[in-house]
């Protein structure tokens, strides 16, 4: 389905997943989300690092989780984070996640985003979850404006100004898609201008513990 690509939320171990992983290796995704324990973890795993040897290899784009609790978070921890996930694993980009959505927060993150790009991070990921305020589109080059079971979506509206932003630039997550409606979801992210989708079965605390069913039916960008 040309114009769009894959974020893949791969909040699973390759050691647990290992073939879910190697499928994860294909460069027309357009980014995939290493998580290795909410964030790159204590220490270097090896088993993750192999699996993310070779999805860099592939050419896809890696990126690192990291918590920033809707601006509670340091700047030193989060980039402290982000230095990790370069350290073990190779990955120089980030996916940002609990995200503050409101204008009185821009300050915090517009530091976290010098910080980061002052250390060399060359793509950043805001999930916010919803369409935050207009401001956070100058923070970051992905931003995630839904992330939420498939009911919501459909009842999900676009502010106008995300309307204008680049479909490229827009990411949402949905999950708790029955079989059904796969091709429904992709319709409607065409169609709320988000350019970036991952549409998941998975449901419960964490929807994105397994690969989703419908991977093969991603488009392929």
């Amino acid at each position: 389905m040309p114009g769009l690509t894959v974020l893949v939320p791969a909040y699973f171990h390759p050691a647990l997943f290992p073939a879910e992983w190697v499928r994860l290796a294909d460069p027309r995704l357009g980014a995939v989300v290493l998580n290795v324990h909410n964030g790159p973890g204590s220490a270097r795993d090896p088993v993750f690092a192999s699996a993310v040897d070779r999805v860099l290899a592939a050419g896809a784009r890696v990126t690192g989780y990291i918590d920033t609790a809707y601006g509670a978070r340091s700047c030193a921890d989060i980039a402290a984070d982000a230095r990790r996930y370069l350290d073990w694993y190779g990955v120089a980009d980030v996916f940002l996640d609990q995200v503050a959505a409101g204008p009185e927060a821009l300050g915090t993150y517009r530091r976290i985003s010098e910080e980061l790009r002052a250390r060399g991070v060359g793509f950043i990921v805001g999930n916010h979850g919803v369409h935050p305020d207009p401001g956070y589109a100058s923070l970051a080059d992905l931003l995630v404006t839904f992330e939420g079971p498939w009911p919501a979506y459909t009842r999900m509206r676009q502010p106008e100004w995300a309307t204008r932003l680049p479909a490229r630039r827009s990411c949402h997550l949905v999950y708790a898609v029955p079989p059904g409606a796969y091709e429904s979801v992709v319709g409607l992210a065409r169609r709320n201008n988000a350019g970036v989708v991952y549409v998941t079965d998975g449901d419960g605390a964490n929807p994105w513990g397994r690969l989703s069913r419908y991977f093969e039916r991603a488009p392929a960008g």
